[in-house]
């Protein structure tokens, strides 16, 4: 069964109710016949893989929406192979390149090229280049990017890219000034009720204006995170009403217990038992980066007024770290231990017994 996010997803620009001025432009553009290079970068949760495909239904028509996964193998220089998935219509490709780690500029290098070296076969098509949709381009390495540039240079006759990101702090320079950049911004707390209203309307649910507002306030303006909130408050309870309690995802509620477990002991034998619960988070599919945040802020409110610097600079370094290297555990139980010292040295000075 389908989740709520994805069952109304909307699937054209007009169907997109907020941030409409960003709508009309991208209708302009789908229309316009040089469609550039783009980066879409904006906060989680803002819109910005929906705007995407409604933007390529406006320029394709329905046939974007016919796609397959296909599971293809890649041989790096020391032959060591690479497993990837392509998500993949007539007229585009999507990939994750970052899935791979630090052999991403093999993915870029091959499959792009191979895209960029064939025409469109559909001659009813509007646009005679197909479209690849890059997720997490700000994770790719230098190498990478280097790759990604020199093909937007050579190919830009066959193949369009539409590079999606969080930031552009992680971007080259080059690829910034060859790409048209779209900043997707967070919808504001009166648009997610008004999606959470539309939402409970077309599910026959009781609507609670008090509930939406406190949904989006919680949400920190993630609409599909505010979505699932929803759906779960329905889920748990038949007749909700305002002061219903909103369950927090499982795996925040595990980060949860991870803090709780830091400040309730600090010693080797439970760096292993947050070793379980952290690699429980990685199998299933949490972000490593998502991880360290979550549990940075869990963290800053469980200690005292001066240790909070610390929690957020030691967890930036180690969220920097784990850009860089390939085994992100290893990173995480260094944030863990590190904080976990930070603790003992502050509490040790004050000349308090934590035991």
């Amino acid at each position: 069964m389908a989740l709520l996010v994805d069952k109304l997803r909307p699937r054209s620009l007009d169907a997109l109710t907020y941030h409409p001025d960003l709508s009309s432009r991208l209708s302009a553009l789908a229309s316009s016949a040089d469609f550039p290079h783009t980066l879409f970068y904006g906060p989680s949760g803002a819109g910005k893989k929906t705007r995407i495909l409604a933007l390529l239904r406006s320029i394709y028509g329905a046939g974007v929406e016919k796609i397959k996964i296909d599971a293809r193998v890649f041989a790096t220089s020391t032959g060591r192979k690479l497993e990837f998935n392509i998500v993949s219509s007539v007229y585009h490709l999507e990939i994750t390149p970052s899935d791979v780690g630090n052999h991403d500029r093999v993915v870029i290098q091959e499959l792009l090229k191979e895209v960029a070296q064939t025409q469109q076969v559909d001659l009813n098509a509007r646009q005679r280049f197909k479209v690849v949709v890059i997720n997490e381009a700000d994770s790719l390495t230098r190498d990478a990017q280097a790759a990604l540039r020199r093909t937007m240079e050579k190919y830009s006759a066959n193949v369009r890219l539409i590079l999606l990101a969080n930031s552009t702090a992680g971007i080259i320079a080059p690829i910034r000034s060859r790409t048209l950049l779209i900043r997707v911004p967070a919808p504001t707390e009166p648009e997610i009720c008004a999606v959470l209203h539309h939402a409970t309307a077309t599910q026959k649910w009781k609507h609670i204006p008090a509930l939406n507002e406190r949904i989006a306030r919680e949400s920190g303006r993630n609409l599909r995170r505010a979505l699932l909130m929803l759906e779960a408050v329905y889920a748990t309870t038949p007749d909700p009403t305002e002061k219903t309690a909103i369950p927090p995802p499982d795996w925040e509620m595990l980060i949860a217990q991870i803090a709780d477990d830091i400040i309730a002991e600090r010693s080797p034998k439970q760096i292993l038992v947050v070793r379980a619960k952290l690699y429980d988070l990685l199998t299933h599919c949490i972000p490593p980066t998502m991880v360290i945040k979550t549990l940075c802020w869990k963290l800053v409110d469980r200690v005292d007024a001066e240790l909070k610097p610390e929690m957020v600079r030691w967890a930036a370094f180690y969220e920097h770290r784990i850009k860089l290297g390939s085994k992100v555990i290893f990173h995480l139980e260094a944030y863990v231990a590190k904080v976990m010292r930070v603790y003992e040295m502050f509490y040790a000075g004050m000349g308090l017994d934590l035991d």
